[in-house]
This record gives C-alpha cells, sequence and structure tokens, in this order.
C-alpha cells in the first residue's frame, strides 16, 4: 500500500478550506444538533421550539472548547482493530484521536466537526506533521504549546502549508492585537472553555487551601487515592461547590450540552456535585501518574512538558502523551498525515453522501446524547447502509448505558451486535469521565 506523505510543498486543502471556517455554517450545524433533542417531543411544534439554556449553549459552543479531545485512544484503537485500507469516519473534536488512528495505516480517516475551530486546530496538526523538521519540533509545539519559537514555526514552516481560510483563522488578532497563533506561546492548554474553566477550578481549590498540582507528587494509585479522598473530594462537598455544579450554565464550559446535563444527572441536578466528584476522583486515580496524559492536564493544565524532555532524555521513557504526539510515532504520522480529511459538517449529513458499503469504522464520540429517538434511527439507518461486512461502531454516553434499545427499530437495532467486552473497558478509560462506553459490530447476513 503506498504510504508516501502528500509533498510536503502542497497546502492542506483536502477537505479543509472554505468550508470548515464558515461562521454562518458553524451557526447552523450547531444549533441543529443542540436543539436536534426535541425532535418528536410531545406537544408538536411548540414543545419544539429551544428554550432559553438551548440557546445560551449554542452561543456558548460557538468558541473554541477543546484543546485536546477527552476519549481514550487506547481504548478506541484496541476495539475499533483498525486495518490498512478500512475508511473511518470520526468526530474531530481536538484531533488528538483522529490522528492518533493514522498510526495503524487506514486508507482514510475522515474527521467531522460541527465547531470551525476545532477543525482549525486539526487542520493545524496535520500540516505541522508534514512541515517541521522532527519529532522534537512537533512535541515543542503540541506537547509543550507555550514557547515563543512556536510562532516562528508556524509563520516560516507551518503556514505555507494551511489554506488560506485555515491560515487567517490562526493571524486573527484578539482586541489587545496579539494572534490568536500566540496561544502557542503564552500557554495553549488554558485556552479554550476547557481549558478556562480547569483554570478556574484550580484556582477555587487554591481558596480551599488544595494545590490540585499535587496530584503529580503522588507516586502510587493509592497515593492518588488517597490525596483526592483527603483533599479534593471535600471541596465537591461544601454548599458553593454543589450549587455551583448544579447550574447547567457552568457546566456547559466543560461542552456539555442541555440534553446530556441531564442524562449525565439522572434528571436530578442537586446531584450533579456527587456525579463530578466520582467522575473526577476516576481520572485522578484510574491509572498511574506516568501514564495518564488526561490526568496531567487536568490537574496541572498541560503535559508536562519539562519533565517528559528530561525521562526522554535518560530513559527513554516519554511520559504520559496521546499517541500522535510521541517522538516514536513521529514517521508514521508524517507518512500518513495526508490520510486525514476533515469536513464541516453534521455526521447525517455527511453518511447521507457516502456510498453503500463504503465506510469499515465510526467513532460517534458522545454525540447521539445529543441527539432525539428519530434522529437515531436516521443515524443508524445511515451507518448500516454505508457500513462493509464487519464494520464496527464506538461510542461514548453520559449516562451508563446504551441508548439503542429504547431508541431504534428492532429490526434496525437487529442489524448488529454489540460488543460486551467492550462495555468493561470503560473502567479502564484514563479520562475517566463518561458513564459508559459500547461498541457493535454489524452482523454477518446469512444466506
Amino acid at each position: 500500500m503506498d504510504r508516501t506523505p502528500a509533498p510536503l510543498l502542497a497546502p492542506v486543502t483536502s477537505g479543509n478550506a472554505a468550508a470548515p471556517l464558515s461562521d454562518q455554517r458553524a451557526a447552523e450545524l450547531l444549533d441543529h444538533a443542540v436543539f436536534g433533542h426535541r425532535e418528536g417531543e410531545p406537544g408538536g411544534s411548540a414543545a419544539a421550539r429551544p428554550g432559553l439554556l438551548d440557546r445560551w449553549f449554542a452561543s456558548w459552543f460557538k468558541q473554541l472548547v477543546y484543546t485536546q479531545i477527552w476519549e481514550d485512544p487506547r481504548i478506541d484503537r484496541e476495539v475499533l482493530e483498525i486495518q490498512p485500507g478500512h475508511r473511518v469516519l470520526t468526530l474531530a473534536s481536538g484531533g488528538c484521536n483522529a490522528l492518533s488512528y493514522l498510526l495503524d495505516h487506514p486508507a482514510e480517516v475522515i474527521a467531522l466537526d460541527l465547531n470551525h475551530n476545532h477543525l482549525a486546530l486539526v487542520a493545524l496538526k496535520q500540516a505541522a506533521a508534514r512541515a517541521l523538521p522532527d519529532a522534537a519540533q512537533y512535541q515543542r509545539f503540541f506537547a509543550g504549546a507555550a514557547d515563543d519559537m512556536n510562532v516562528a514555526l508556524f509563520d516560516e514552516l507551518i503556514a505555507p502549508q494551511l489554506s488560506p481560510e485555515v491560515r487567517a483563522y490562526w493571524n486573527q488578532r484578539d482586541a489587545l492585537g496579539r494572534r490568536r497563533i500566540g496561544w502557542f506561546a503564552r500557554g495553549f492548554y488554558t485556552q479554550g472553555l476547557l481549558g478556562r474553566f480547569v483554570r478556574a477550578a484550580r484556582l477555587f481549590a487554591r481558596l480551599h487551601g488544595v494545590r490540585l498540582s499535587d496530584w503529580a507528587e503522588q507516586r502510587t494509585e493509592f497515593e492518588q487515592a488517597t490525596w483526592f479522598d483527603s483533599q479534593v473530594a471535600p471541596i465537591f462537598d461544601t454548599r458553593f461547590a454543589r450549587w455551583v455544579c448544579s447550574s447547567p450554565l457552568i457546566v456547559y464550559n466543560l461542552g456539555i450540552p442541555p440534553a446530556q446535563y441531564l442524562a449525565l444527572c439522572n434528571g436530578r441536578p442537586e446531584t450533579m456535585a456527587e456525579v463530578l466528584k466520582a467522575r473526577a476522583r476516576q481520572l485522578a486515580t484510574v491509572s498511574a501518574r506516568e501514564d495518564n496524559y488526561f490526568a496531567w492536564q487536568a490537574f496541572t493544565g498541560g503535559y508536562a512538558w519539562q519533565r517528559l524532555q528530561q525521562r526522554a532524555a535518560t530513559a527513554g521513557h516519554e511520559g504520559p502523551l496521546p499517541p500522535y504526539l510521541q517522538r516514536a510515532h513521529f514517521e508514521t504520522l508524517r507518512a500518513n498525515a495526508h490520510r486525514l480529511k476533515l469536513k464541516h459538517d453534521n455526521v447525517l449529513d455527511h453518511l447521507a453522501a457516502e456510498a453503500s458499503a463504503s465506510l469499515d469504522r465510526y467513532v460517534l464520540l458522545d454525540a447521539q446524547d445529543w441527539m432525539s429517538a428519530a434522529q437515531l434511527t436516521r443515524l443508524w439507518t445511515q451507518i448500516t447502509r454505508t457500513a462493509r461486512p464487519g464494520a464496527r461502531v464506538i461510542f461514548r454516553t453520559a449516562g451508563t448505558t446504551s441508548p439503542l434499545p429504547d431508541a431504534l427499530p428492532p429490526e434496525l437495532l437487529a442489524a448488529w451486535e454489540r460488543i460486551e467486552s467492550a462495555s468493561a473497558l470503560n473502567a479502564e478509560d484514563r479520562s475517566g469521565i463518561y458513564g459508559g462506553f459500547f461498541a457493535y459490530t454489524l452482523r454477518q447476513v446469512r444466506g
């Protein structure tokens, strides 16, 4: 199979041109996604009208939300078993997983997103893999993400690789006259809705005498658990924290829309502090600090770049990083970067344009939490039509149960077999933030 990278002087335009950065298109896609969960509600059109919280979230989500993706690619790749020749459809988010799937040499990874900010970020990561001279520079840019040299690297090497629209996005200036690409000089992982939320959480903890960064000093998983239970858990039990957690407006900073918010707390907002405490404890304790880059981001605000450099220079252990950022994988990432196609679209519209029996793997993240039963039926009708023999679908949910048995018609659900062993892997997901992980495979047709 041809694994030759695209020419280094060719701009990254495969699906990354004007469409991904259309503000009007972004608004249309996001409004449809946020308000779509009301489709089919009793009460007809009046019940389907978006409420104030829906409108607030739709407006809020038009910003950059995720600077990294919060689904564990190690779990994904284990279940997906991506093979050379496979076509993979995924939702982009911060792009870490879409890029990591390239390490398995698929024929194509199609990454969709409603949010044009996310697509501009993934396009930057894709172009940098082709343009930067080596793995060390790539790590400096996206693992360190706080170095003035990154801006120079962008101007000299990466910007010429980008489409005009993506280049304009990163050159856009804020009210202080600073270019957006400057985030990678000032600390990229403190940006975006979630980055600012994490900063606020660390400040709130400090007001209670707790430094969340002390998590990094706990040497074993037992110490991590002991530290969390004694230092962090009591903060969730305070009256103010319970009030904050019960407000959907606060939780929107985590990228959680109204419908998913209710699923997360089982319709009882007063219990949200307990839910979030349990998810945060899972994040802090699910694996050792040397392995869990999600916990480094949540508790320290970055990928511990200085520590990573020291380890790389000694024992060769790179420390906690997503697969696409590990030095050992850089040349494979570079060789396969051109196989990533970015699309500013929703999954339903994209699938409708795909040929029958044309896709092998589907990664839906938590998108189904945003959907009504009618939308889920349309989605799985298109997945079934476009799935090749042996196709697999994975997704996560805020709650603990799969939405499919209650949403899909029996004959549609019967086309798919649930991979029961995959559900147990949710307990090993290092991000620890989802209630359920599910995988389905297309049943073989028996003649």
